[in-house]
């Protein structure tokens, strides 16, 4: 039987969400050439409400972008969903569950998988089952939102949410994890130590932009585990060069919150209270 991953039209990640043209981000320099091709020859892997593209050489995503209708959102279950390799990149070119079993390892979610469930009941079904491809996938330790500043990562969409009159209830979010050459190898894979986050909404008309980074590396350290994580809001120019990709100018206009100095410099999040959107 045909694959219905292989055949449905997926229409990806909507550049044109927030009535503001936000392009997905660029990889440059040595990232460019390590974008992964699909299995029909593009780059860009498109599924319901996300698109992303792939690294080649670690097999996780370099980036994911989402759109989120907070207006239209549904509260599906995830029972009876499977993590499967996504049929638009060959099999050998992403991680999949060799990497998770017998360890402390969790299947993380980059584009949550509760972001993605708006629109239609058919359509919202659709996104559940898309967030559970590997191409959406990266490694988190079980107590990855818990142990990071008392969930801080997992809660920023919701942060917006609850503290920012948001425009239609509609938000754009790009997410990833941040590829070091030194990162600790497990099981011939190659775990990431950072993760980033950039969060666009629209408040009283104007595009706001800002941007989140999820570290353990701050003074160059080396640590055993994965769960010694702190939460910084930094800038979008800090997240290009921490990633290689290059950001739309009109996100990077929109960042009028960055704040200055390096992440080692400056307090970790305690809480989304601490957030300045």
């Amino acid at each position: 039987m045909t694959d219905v991953l292989a055949v449905e039209v997926r229409e990806g990640y909507d550049p044109a969400f927030l009535e503001v043209e936000i392009p997905v981000p660029a990889p440059v320099d040595a990232v460019s050439a390590d974008v992964a091709h699909t299995v029909d020859g593009g780059t860009l892997v498109r599924h319901v409400h996300f698109s992303l593209q792939m690294s080649a050489s670690r097999r996780f995503a370099l980036w994911v972008g989402w759109n989120i209708d907070g207006g239209s959102l549904k509260a599906l279950s995830r029972t009876g969903q499977e993590f499967v390799n996504d049929p638009q990149i060959a099999a050998a070119g992403q991680v999949g569950n060799a990497l998770y079993a017998g360890n402390r390892l969790d299947r993380g979610h980059i584009a949550r998988r509760a972001d993605l469930l708006w629109g239609s009941l058919a359509e919202a079904g659709r996104a559940n089952r898309d967030s559970f491809l590997f191409t959406n996938i990266t490694p988190q330790m079980d107590d990855f939102n818990q142990s990071a500043q008392d969930g801080v990562w997992g809660r920023l969409e919701d942060a917006v949410f609850a503290d920012v009159e948001v425009q239609d209830l509609r938000v754009s979010v790009f997410g990833g994890p941040v590829f070091a050459a030194d990162d600790r190898a497990y099981r011939g894979v190659r775990l990431p130590r950072e993760y980033w986050k950039l969060i666009a909404f629209r408040e009283a008309g104007v595009l706001k932009a800002r941007a989140f980074l999820l570290t353990q590396a701050l003074d160059q350290l080396e640590l055993l585990d994965l769960d010694e994580f702190r939460v910084f809001q930094v800038a979008v120019a800090e997240l290009e060069a921490r990633t290689g990709l290059r950001f739309p100018d009109v996100l990077r206009a929109a960042d009028v919150g960055a704040l200055p100095g390096l992440v080692g410099e400056r307090e970790p999040l305690g809480s989304p209270a601490d957030i300045r959107w």
